[in-house]
């Protein structure tokens, strides 16, 4: 997104006051914190009039919620009664000191509920798939897919399985472009598919004599720019009180508006970090070997202990990360997030001597969300999944340039508090408007999971 702020001003004035409230120390969260309060401000000062129409000016009226999707143009639906929607900046930093999800993707603040998410990107180039002058190397349809003509098929991507074919014959009658020729063809993307023979004299990758370097011409690889356009999405929940519950639970200091809020807000931040990590298991790569079942579910053999069953789930870890270093080739997994029982488990083996592996795995019983680390890896705990669950996801959070989920924030909470007419009780309203967005070519190479079967505690 276009960035036409100052931002070493904006977190100047931003992050004592987040820290303070929140405690949030981290520089990275501080650094897109700040960004959405700056944003959160100037949609306050804009003075929005979020529900009803310019059409409501004879007076209030009765209080009461917009219908649906409906808008009143033409006299359908349901317009609200145009009361002022407080976008509450402290509910919203609650929400995103509480959403834990936040922590395992890169935040990209948004100033309006649309908007363009650019990431960078490598690309073998020295030519288009749709113009005149042909690229070196393109790859197309599978790994079965042959050449045509001249052209060497060089090898097979590794991320979609497509053929990487070098292209050697120039254009002929009938073709426009290299796409008229194969298909559906598209430029090799660097960093995921390394071709040796790009810089080298063969396919091989052998090097040049020098004698033949300085005739060679260089070959070129191209710096590609993309924005992805990305819309707000919605979670939205209500709750109300009776005029009882306020007056009498005043009597023992509770404020019942208040402790609505408070659920309400755990709703949202529940909800946003199940659809982040649910949107990252769909995506996730299988780690093909890593997932093990113990023999017997739970017998030991020779002089096997359940500590070295357990310690064996840090190795799994620890090689599903750096699966997703040698697949993405942006570097190595830096979390991890287990079920409970794991959790447990990894808890029981934080101090193994045998074969001791650096961690920060913290053993007192309920701080198992987060957890630690283990070499390196920050370990979660998911409290929505089952007890008992085996599944293990190992992701990278990146830097929002590149491959993998990007969290855009528009209203992380905006909470609307009317009277019920007739009742004349409370009611509260919270929403939260984001967009999570797969950016990058392939973002399924930064998630991989696997499963640990029949292990005990």
């Amino acid at each position: 997104m276009a960035n036409l702020i100052n931002e070493a001003e904006v977190r100047n004035t931003w992050s004592p006051i987040i820290e303070e409230a929140t405690g949030i120390n981290e520089s990275s969260k501080l650094a897109w914190m700040s960004e959405y309060c700056h944003n959160h401000k100037l949609y306050e000062d804009a003075n929005i009039m979020a529900l009803g129409t310019a059409g409501n000016i004879f007076g209030m009226g009765a209080t009461s919620f917009p219908g649906g999707n409906k808008t009143a143009q033409g006299g359908a639906g349901d317009p609200g009664s145009g009361d002022k929607s407080p976008t509450l900046l402290p509910l919203a930093m609650q929400v995103a000191a509480q959403t834990i999800g936040l922590d395992l993707v890169p935040v990209v603040p948004m100033a309006g509920p649309m908007g363009l998410l650019s990431y960078l990107d490598f690309v073998y180039e020295g030519g288009k798939t749709a113009g005149s002058t042909t690229p070196t190397y393109i790859k197309f349809g599978d790994k079965d897919s042959t050449a045509e003509g001249n052209d060497v098929k060089v090898g097979t991507s590794r991320i979609d399985a497509k053929s990487i074919i070098r292209i050697v014959d120039a254009l002929g009658d009938g073709e426009a472009s290299i796409s008229d020729r194969y298909t559906g063809a598209e430029l090799v993307k660097a960093l995921e598919d390394h071709i040796p023979g790009f810089s080298g004299a063969d396919d091989d990758g052998n090097p040049f004599d020098r004698g033949v370097g300085e005739q060679t011409p260089d070959k070129v690889m191209g710096l590609s720019l993309f924005s992805k356009s990305v819309s707000a999405e919605t979670f939205q929940v209500a709750a109300a009180v009776t005029r009882e519950q306020v007056q009498d639970l005043k009597q023992f200091g509770v404020d019942a508006v208040a402790q609505v809020e408070a659920v309400l807000t755990n709703e949202l931040t529940q909800s946003i970090n199940n659809h982040i990590l649910s949107t990252m298991r769909s995506i996730a790569g299988t780690a093909n070997g890593l997932g093990f079942t113990i023999p017997g579910a739970g017998a030991l053999t020779g002089g096997e202990t359940i500590a070295d069953q357990h310690r064996a789930i840090l190795t799994s870890i620890l090689a599903a990360a750096n699966l997703i270093a040698q697949n993405g080739r942006r570097g190595a997994g830096n979390f991890a997030v287990v079920g409970g029982k794991m959790a447990s488990a990894l808890q029981s083996v934080a101090g193994f001597v045998a074969y001791p592996m650096a961690n920060t795995v913290n053993q007192v019983a309920g701080s198992i969300y987060p957890l630690g680390s283990v070499a390196g890896i920050n370990i979660y705990t998911d409290p929505s999944v089952d007890f008992d669950s085996g599944e293990v996801l190992v992701g990278r959070k990146g830097d929002g340039n590149g491959p993998g989920l990007v969290f855009m924030p528009y209203l992380m909470a905006e909470s609307v508090q009317a009277i019920v007419e007739g009742t004349m009780a409370p009611k509260v309203a919270v929403k939260s408007r984001y967009a999570l967005v797969q950016a990058g070519f392939h973002p399924q190479t930064q998630y991989e999971k696997f499963t640990v079967g029949g292990f005990r505690l």
